[in-house]
């Protein structure tokens, strides 16, 4: 595939993106942007608008067992769970007129969840940018022909390795097979239904066992008719005397070598984060949490089933936590390993 069509297949993407604009998406957006940089230049949390886009958790069940995933290794403390239809309809209602982007995906498998496709499809009657992220180990082609029929607009599908050795390595008990074989059926299904959604990315997670792979995975993309393909950093949570899974090339690491032998994030985080003042976190049975580094939601800062998401995004609660990152973003520990503008995506 020629560079040039890449880059017109991103840019319909990114067009999609914006079809799903409205006035008071717009509007609201602006509110937010200059918010964020009022609270930046008076460092106060200064917080107008609600959120455009959100990350919807639809189970935190997970068939692998990736080393630094604490849903993989079964690590949290919190229960595991599906997201109730009738919950997520009340995350939609509330949120619909000014939320035009969903991630539906936090911790877990999210085709493990049975009714998975019906939330891409209540928020595509909403007119909501859908996107998820995959190990494709679900993915049939009856299965391929349902996703593409519900509307959704962006499917990462994790690879992490080009032989069945390589991919194990970090993708334990998975099978490289299974990935190929259900991108397979979603290509043939997007072809059968003349549809170019939704869009198909390989993200490809650079860690020292598949380092060597970078160049042959945008091989294999171009073979075999993928949009884009993406090289993500790997976030490690044992980082500072080195890791047996940290890269080689600096380019595709997170963390860099210092003159003592030790290793230290390479991107500089400060205090401000867009995230808290853009988006938000809902976990499956309705909290809310700041962002997706919060993993275990150790700083819940509310619960739809009891109130609001207006009312919890204006709380004294969230207020304090967007305080602490303008005044002492390092002293929060879930933002201590945080890589905004940390992946590749070359």
């Amino acid at each position: 595939m020629h560079p040039l069509h890449l880059s017109i297949l991103k840019t319909k993407d990114t067009i999609n993106i914006l079809r799903h604009l409205t006035f008071f998406r717009v509007w609201n957006l602006l509110v937010l942007r200059l918010s964020y940089l009022l609270s930046k230049v008076l460092k106060k949390d200064k917080h107008k608008g609600l959120p455009f886009s959100l990350s919807i958790e639809p189970t935190t069940a997970c068939n692998l067992g990736c080393p630094e995933c604490p849903s993989g290794l079964k690590q949290f403390t919190r229960p595991t769970g599906k997201l109730d239809l009738l919950l997520h309809q009340k995350m939609i209602s509330e949120l619909k007129r000014s939320v035009f982007y969903i991630n539906y995906y936090f911790q877990g498998e999210p085709f493990l969840h049975p009714q998975f496709l019906e939330l891409i499809k209540e928020a595509k009657k909403n007119r909501i940018y859908t996107a998820t992220s995959t190990n494709a180990h679900f993915i049939d082609a009856e299965k391929a022909r349902e996703i593409v029929n519900s509307g959704l607009d962006r499917l990462i599908i994790s690879i992490d390795g080009l032989t069945q050795k390589t991919y194990e390595n970090y993708r334990i008990n998975g099978q490289l097979e299974k990935v190929i074989q259900g991108t397979e059926f979603l290509i043939e299904a997007k072809k059968q239904a003349k549809s170019s959604t939704p869009h198909l990315i390989f993200q490809f997670l650079a860690v020292k066992p598949n380092e060597h792979e970078i160049d042959e995975v945008f091989v294999l993309g171009k073979k075999m008719g993928i949009d884009e393909v993406r090289i993500k950093s790997a976030q490690l949570y044992d980082y500072k005397n080195g890791n047996p899974l940290m890269p080689e090339n600096e380019k595709y690491s997170r963390y860099k070598l210092q003159a003592d032998g030790t290793y230290k994030l390479k991107y500089k985080t400060g205090n401000h984060c867009w995230r808290m003042w853009s988006s938000s976190v809902l976990t499956w049975d309705g909290k809310v949490v700041p962002c997706c580094f919060d993993k275990d939601a150790k700083h819940v800062l509310g619960s739809l089933e009891s109130e609001s998401f207006a009312k919890l995004w204006r709380s004294r609660e969230y207020s304090s936590f967007r305080q602490a990152v303008i005044s002492g973003r390092n002293q929060i520990d879930i933002c201590q390993n945080c890589s905004e503008g940390a992946k590749v995506w070359v």
